[in-house]
């Protein structure tokens, strides 16, 4: 198409109309008190979820969830919102900094190329975003802020009493270190040597990072850690009041992992004790063995010398794995004896004491008690290692032996203390007895555990501590933002210690501190950007409390009021932001206890090949091409047009090439060429009122737009729109004030073509005061969709003759004489009927003799 001529001037329009967008600013939202900010109008604030910058530049998926947001956008603005709707940069990462370490070029340089590439091609495909809020994590005016969060995170503690986060100074311990925020810990990590760095469980695949398939081994480290745990409760409670997918929420409750049971203290001698957890405490007097996680810190206590070379030859096997390598289900059960024994508190009896590596010390107590007549995997391991299997729940309707593997609900056997109890009863009476004899309480655990903040990179933000005596302190406020040094080489250290340790002068803050090397996870910047956003450019706050209050505003606990991303971010990203809020809303920073409102999610883009996009599977589609051969307009359409947004759906060439035709056809329906070879309006068009068919088509396109729009049903408002113009396609005369509403409906989706005709309308006709888009959204007439005419199918004798066109208003008797002249009806009641039956708007029979 690019060597040929093109159906319309697209190539023309859109840098037109991207210029005069760019010059007028007609998307700055000004904050309350700035100059020409409307106090009349709502708010609506739509945020898309800020893209990592890489180098590749965009492919044809990323812009599905951007292009649904600016539909949206325009929408709303039509509608006489003030609509925030901003964009910036995740800019911090492992890629740049692993291209520092390959070329030798600064982070901050490439990210700087990399972010200019996608703003151009952002800009190209004519987002409607508020570039004057624009904001990047690697800016010092940035991070200084997501730096003074970590203090307030620093210098707090969560009152149990109160349910909710308070300054550290009401603590009223002797150990305020002990209950912060933010502490340190000596924690089990993936560590990768070569990365030379911490990686999240999610950031390793198959015991390799996900960047670089790099080997990656468990080792203890000292890391800060974030006290997340202490809102688990909050986090959960608080999703109900959210407009999420239900899938997404749960998502997060099971991430969470919120479990009612007992805790209980097995004895290894008359000083130690090892504490489970169990959602079973009814099952107590069929534990017949505990496992420990390997790298439990009370193994080297109790393992017998005899047993030790084992175990330790096992534990630096199980160092090699990650989480998600232990805790497989379908891998063989491996462990080894440790020679040490506990006593069952329910009967005293010896259980021995084993170490595996699907036990983890992450999550629970590290310890379990293995009930191998009640759990599969506790089963499993049993059989392999010949331990005892003693039922203690039977089946209803089985024997005690048949019960072996039942892992429901069922009635205490074997069990003395709550024998013949079904299974509720039986857990109450159990944690009573526990707690009467000091051998265990009633207990809520979670599985999930604090963040682990530290990162040994780079390019991220330096944590505002120093160290001084081997004790922490936070810096002050005032010597914010903490700067990433200068360096000569990025390479990992190879020791363990993060590359900021290379930098000898920055590290020694004093003649007796240094300053802490470890940088913040990539997570940190956009756990608050959506707050910064509202206040970009205030360097006295991280965000005006006035501004934070009119675009966070609302009857409802979320501030953004749509927020749209992909599910790869539905766990992690969304509960580490919601964390930082509520202790930003506790310390009352802000005024709404939820950042997100409500969450949409949009489904992937597949290649050609209905194959996930990749490099190496060579199906990466890049925008540029596309718009160079069809246009930003059609390239809308078509991503909103390929089907349901939160759906995967592949990607086809021929079908943009569909709505490029579509689009052609609207600009046809206004231009004509004339002789000479330009565009000019059609004569067809006439300053007329539609008639009544017309004015039918007109107010059910608005109507099924409006309502597609509200809920994101894009795709079939494009086939309304497409039915429309086909309405239209062939009329003799073509009312302009029908053409109006349908560019303004349009508008949002091709806003490009549709301010270009507008403007040609304005020229050859009366002028409407006014940009397209600060018209106002058409308002549907439902007096004009109601049907005047019906069609009753006819019978004789039950035998259909015919379709009868009728007033809807037509009486019984004027629906029996009009049947009565359909000519197959006429010729079969010739010799008259005995009588007709007529179901009002449903059928008309007749019956001869």
């Amino acid at each position: 198409m690019s060597k040929r001529r093109k159906p319309y001037p697209f190539d023309q329009i859109e840098p037109k109309w991207q210029a005069i967008w760019d010059e007028r600013q007609l998307f700055h939202a000004p904050n309350p008190g700035e100059k020409n900010f409307d106090t009349a109008k709502p708010k609506f604030y739509i945020l898309d979820m800020f893209p990592y910058p890489s180098g590749a530049g965009l492919h044809v998926g990323h812009p599905e969830g951007y292009t649904a947001t600016d539909i949206v956008a325009r929408y709303k603005r039509m509608h006489g919102f003030n609509v925030l709707h901003p964009m910036g940069w995740d800019a911090f990462g492992l890629p740049a900094e692993q291209y520092a370490i390959k070329s030798g070029q600064h982070p901050a340089v490439t990210t700087r190329e990399n972010v200019a590439k996608f703003k151009s091609q952002l800009k190209r495909i004519g987002f409607s975003y508020d570039w004057e809020r624009e904001i990047n994590t690697t800016d010092p005016r940035y991070f200084k802020w997501t730096q003074w969060i970590f203090l307030q995170i620093y210098n707090s503690w969560f009152n149990p009493e109160t349910n909710k986060v308070e300054p550290i100074s009401t603590y009223r311990g002797e150990n305020p270190d002990s209950v912060r925020l933010a502490y340190v810990a000596d924690v089990p990590v993936n560590w990768c040597p070569e990365l030379g760095t911490v990686l999240a469980n999610e950031e390793v695949v198959d015991g390799k990072s996900e960047i670089g398939g790099f080997p990656v081994v468990r080792r203890p480290m000292r890391q800060w850690m974030l006290r997340i745990t202490a809102y688990a409760e909050r986090l959960i409670k608080e999703l109900d009041d959210l407009d999420w997918p239900e899938g997404i929420k749960l998502l997060q409750r099971n991430w969470i992992g919120r479990s009612e049971g007992a805790e209980v203290e097995f004895m290894l001698d008359k000083e130690q004790k090892i504490r489970v957890f169990t959602t079973r405490p009814d099952t107590l007097y069929g534990a017949t063995y505990m496992v420990l996680a390997p790298e439990h810190p009370l193994i080297e206590r109790f393992v017998t010398e005899e047993q030790w070379p084992a175990v330790r030859e096992y534990r630096e096997r199980a160092a090699r794995k990650s989480d998600l390598e232990r805790t497989e289900l379908a891998k063989e059960k491996t462990g080894v004896f440790t020679g040490a024994y506990a006593a069952n508190p329910v009967n005293n009896e010896k259980i021995p004491i084993w170490i595996a590596d699907y036990v983890l010390l992450g999550y629970g107590t590290g310890a379990i008690m293995g009930v191998p007549a009640h759990d599969e995997r506790d089963l499993e391991f049993a059989r392999k290692f010949k331990l005892s299997i003693l039922p203690v729940v039977q089946a209803e309707g089985k024997t005690s032996e048949e019960s072996i593997g039942f892992i429901g609900d069922g009635v205490a056997i074997n069990s003395p203390v709550i024998n013949g109890l079904p299974t509720q009863p039986a857990k109450k009476k159990i944690i009573a007895w526990l707690e009467e004899h000091n051998h265990g309480k009633s207990a809520i655990s979670y599985k999930l555990r604090d963040w682990l903040f530290s990162r040994q990179r780079y390019w991220g933000e330096p944590l505002p501590i120093v160290w001084e005596n081997h004790k922490y302190r936070a810096l002050d406020e005032r010597e914010l933002p903490i700067v990433p040094p200068p360096l000569d080489d990025y390479k990992p250290t190879g020791t363990g210690e993060p590359p900021l340790a290379k930098a000898k002068e920055w590290v020694r803050y004093s003649g007796n501190a240094l300053r802490e090397t470890n940088t913040m996870p990539q997570w940190a910047g956009s756990c608050w950007y959506y707050l910064r956003f509202c206040d970009p450019q205030n360097d006295e706050r991280f965000v005006g409390e006035e501004a934070e209050r009119y675009w966070m505003g609302g009857p409802k606990p979320g501030g953004v009021d749509l927020y749209v991303g992909g599910t790869e971010h539905a766990v992690l990203h969304l509960l580490y932001a919601r964390f930082w809020h509520k202790v930003l809303f506790d310390l009352g920073h802000l005024s709404k206890p939820e950042p997100f409102q409500r969450l949409v999610n949009q489904g992937i883009i597949l290649g050609e090949d209905n194959q996930k996009m990749s490099k190496s599977r060579g199906n990466i589609v890049n925008p540029d091409d596309v718009i160079d051969q069809y246009g930003a307009d059609a390239f809308r359409c078509y991503e909103m047009f390929m089907g349901p947004l939160e759906q995967m759906k592949p990607w086809s060439m021929r079908g943009v090439e569909g709505v490029a035709r579509f689009l052609a056809r609207v600009w046809r329906l206004f231009m004509n060429e004339n002789q000479a070879g330009e565009w000019v309006l059609s004569a067809k068009l006439k300053d007329v009122d539609p008639d009544k068919a017309e004015q039918k088509i007109m107010h059910a396109t608005i109507k099924k737009v409006t309502e597609d729009i509200e809920s994101f049903s894009f795709n079939t408002a494009i086939s309304q729109m497409m039915i429309f113009v086909n309405a239209f396609t062939n009329a003799e005369t073509i009312p302009v004030s029908a053409m109006r509403t349908f560019l303004i409906l349009l508008n949002p989706f091709a806003p490009h073509l549709t301010s270009e005709l507008w403007e040609k309308l304005n020229t050859g006709f009366k002028a409407v005061r006014g940009d397209i888009m600060e018209q106002k959204w058409p308002v549907y007439d439902e007096a004009l969709l109601a049907e005047d005419e019906i069609e009753i199918p006819v019978q004789v004798n039950g035998k259909f003759q015919g379709v009868l066109n009728i007033s809807v208003a037509a009486t019984k008797e004027e629906i029996i004489n009009a049947a009565e002249k359909l000519p197959k009806v006429k010729q079969r009641i010739t010799d008259g009927y005995i009588k007709v039956l007529v179901v009002q708007n449903k059928v008309v029979n007749f019956v001869t003799k």
